[in-house]
């Protein structure tokens, strides 16, 4: 009797291992089915952010990544990539003939270049709504519900290395490994520069700080959700680190992302008006 009471516990572990086995085995295929779905689906919708000059070489100069959202004629970025200051919405004309715009990828794979202007800058959360002509192009969702956690699994696409790989998206994937504030209190006043005093006494917001890389032209693409698709964050390589390690003498190497929280209310301003 005893041997027989312990041989059912020998046979549910050997079913339970059969079970988690099959499992672990399977697990792979969907996360990989969702992140290639999600990359279908998001890279319809990434541009890409520079300015043509006819007269200078080369003519296409790309400052920074983005993505289509609202009516499917807009486009959000980070306002640092514009080639103007971040308080104001036009665009001085630096060199004459010089033109902001987006360039979308076709289903066919060409690009289309589009003139674009700015509808709407936030210089705080470093975003800027541009608006650019011709058809409409497929558009990303936002988040609106509640942000995501600390360890979720997330994408982020843009055009890194500022075009050097080729004017193709590119895909890295990470998690959210902190979820902080945009600037730190420097140890002394010496270390405080006027942006990052301003940024602590007006709206020193949090932030997603992520384990995955990104480089000079990801800024202003986007962090998104690997099963959703929807837009978690705008990826900032500039503005959060100028914030946030100024008291460092050498960058951190660490990639920052602005909550799409910031986009939904750039977003609802404008379609208000």
């Amino acid at each position: 009797m005893v041997v027989g009471k312990q041989a059912a516990p020998v046979k549910y572990c050997r079913f339970t291992a059969v079970v988690l086995t099959t499992f672990a085995a399977v697990l792979p295929a969907f996360v990989k089915a969702d992140m290639v779905a999600a990359i279908e689906r998001i890279k319809q919708s990434v541009v890409i952010v520079g300015t043509y000059n006819e007269t200078e070489s080369p003519r296409f100069r790309l400052r920074g990544s983005g993505f289509v959202v609202g009516n499917g004629n807009w486009a959000i970025t980070n306002a640092h990539v514009l080639p103007h200051k971040q308080d104001a919405i036009s665009v001085p004309q630096n060199e004459v003939g010089t033109r902001l715009v987006v360039q979308i990828r076709a289903p066919s794979g060409a690009l289309s270049q589009r003139q674009a202007t700015i509808l709407d800058i936030d210089p705080t959360h470093d975003l800027a709504l541009l608006r650019f002509e011709g058809a409409a192009a497929p558009m990303l969702k936002v988040q609106s519900g509640p942000g995501p956690k600390e360890g979720q699994t997330v994408g982020l696409m843009g055009f890194p290395i500022g075009g050097a790989l080729g004017f193709a998206p590119v895909t890295h994937r990470g998690m959210i490994a902190s979820i902080t504030t945009a600037a730190l209190p420097s140890a002394t006043g010496q270390q405080l520069d006027a942006r990052t005093a301003r940024t602590l006494r007006d709206n020193n917001f949090e932030v997603f700080q992520l384990d995955a890389t990104a480089y000079p032209g990801n800024s202003g693409g986007p962090l998104f959700d690997v099963d959703s698709a929807e837009v978690l964050g705008v990826i900032n390589m500039v503005f959060v680190k100028g914030t946030r390690e100024s008291a460092l003498t050498a960058p951190s190497g660490i990639t920052y992302a602005i909550p799409a929280k910031f986009v939904s209310l750039i977003l609802k301003k404008n379609t208000a008006e």
